[in-house]
């Protein structure tokens, strides 16, 4: 493969064609001289993990405008940071975004490590962050392979092997494409390509660039890579959320700082295990003595499991920490969705 050849083509496509998004230097500016900044580079990589670039793009802004700096970020309270991550999903990023930006400001004077070393040694960055960081705001040719590149690569050189054990062997063959020229460029354009041309279900392949070499096309059916081993079956879960009004206020409690959905505000639950629960259960189960009535069902689907949330709903006015209807924004998307099944 002449990869000279390819990636001339690739930035080529780039410099017309680079999405315009609200963290990013778009490659005019760039040759125009100007700088990505680290903390908005930092901040949307964290926020894009598991996520939408049309959906982390709301949050990125209200973040940038709340807290501009990542000194701002840092003397953020917990509480104000968990609520406005609500609805972004993977609350351990939320968590790792604050020890980050704390370890940033108090042990590197509010500048972040410009060597992909030096940002995997901070906590909460791990090697994809470091080399996107690395790559995207100070240029260095780091490897940067998120699920778009992976897919671009498995298509580029038709990789028979499933994901995701073949992970490693894309990696080095996108390590193969890097290049001291224009690394941040490159990792962005290898992004887009796979975002907006080299789509999972239906490629467009007569817009990409590199569709002359690429050998998945080459086959007939570049839409069947990256080749997948079958899903294991998603396990699922039971479990109760208890809605507690007192008037127009809800009680809501704060979830412990580890494990999943930790140190956010949420409604009062069971636990949540493999079999059903009975009502007798749920009774027995509730935050307060209460005249306990069911007022629906929501599912909803983790990463690692799926959930069926039965819901209880009583009025009380003691034994609870309650808040205003308003609060139940800052809530993570299954029990919003809870609340407002229940409250109906």
């Amino acid at each position: 493969m002449d990869v000279a050849a390819l990636r001339s083509a690739l930035l080529a496509w780039y410099d017309a064609e680079a999405r315009v998004l609200p963290w990013r230097v778009g490659p005019a500016a760039g040759a125009a001289g100007a700088s990505p900044d680290p903390y908005r580079v930092w901040l949307s990589e964290v926020m894009l993990q598991q996520t939408t670039v049309p959906h982390a793009a709301p949050y990125f802004l209200e973040f940038t405008s709340r807290w501009p700096t990542v000194t701002d970020l840092a003397a953020a309270p917990d509480a104000e940071v968990m609520a406005a991550w609500a609805g972004l999903g993977y609350y351990a990023r939320a968590r790792n975004l604050l020890a980050c930006a704390r370890a940033v400001a108090a042990d590197h004077g509010g500048v972040f490590p410009d060597t992909e070393a030096g940002l995997l040694a901070l906590p909460g960055v791990g090697p994809y962050t470091a080399a996107a960081v690395a790559a995207i705001a100070f240029d260095r040719p780091a490897n940067v392979v998120d699920g778009n590149v992976e897919r671009v690569i498995a298509r580029l050189f038709a990789v028979e092997a499933p994901l995701p054990a073949v992970k490693p062997e894309l990696k080095a063959l996108a390590a193969g494409l890097v290049r001291d020229d224009r690394p941040g460029d490159w990792a962005q354009a290898l992004m887009d390509l796979g975002a907006v041309v080299c789509k999972p279900k239906s490629p467009l392949c007569e817009r990409c660039p590199l569709a002359a070499r690429c050998a998945a096309r080459g086959t007939g059916a570049p839409e069947t890579y990256p080749r997948r081993a079958a899903k294991a079956r998603r396990p699922h879960r039971h479990g109760i959320a208890y809605l507690l009004t007192c008037g127009e206020e809800v009680a809501l409690v704060r979830r412990p700082p580890e494990g999943l959905l930790g140190g956010m505000l949420a409604l009062p639950t069971s636990d949540w295990r493999e079999a059903p629960w009975t009502l007798e259960e749920a009774l027995a189960a509730a935050p307060a003595p209460a005249d306990w009535r069911e007022v629906g069902e929501v599912a909803h689907v983790f990463t690692h499991f799926s959930l069926s949330l039965r819901l209880l709903r009583a009025e009380g006015d003691a034994g609870a920490d309650f808040h205003p209807r308003s609060a139940l924004k800052a809530l993570p998307s299954v029990f919003l969705k809870a609340a407002r099944k229940g409250l109906l």
